[in-house]
């Protein structure tokens, strides 16, 4: 499984946009968006035609920081 770093926005109130930064643990780019879409929904009841994605790279198992996402992703 690949860790992939995705970037972006969402809203949080009527006029302010939260940025974020997440790693996600998924087979490809697709299912990563997915996952992010589905947690950002669930978490802060955002509408997924308002989260922008800006960017999506896949990440080197030396560079991912996020313990959740190395421990889905077999990193040890």
């Amino acid at each position: 499984m690949k860790v992939f770093r995705v970037k972006g926005t969402f809203p949080m109130g009527r006029s302010r946009k939260q940025p974020f930064e997440k790693e996600i643990a998924a087979e490809d780019e697709a299912r990563a968006r997915e996952i992010l879409m589905s947690d950002l929904g669930s978490k802060h009841g955002a509408p997924r035609r308002r989260i922008t994605i800006a960017s999506v790279e896949e990440v080197s198992p030396a560079e991912v920081t996020s313990s959740l996402a190395r421990a889905k992703a077999g990193i040890e």
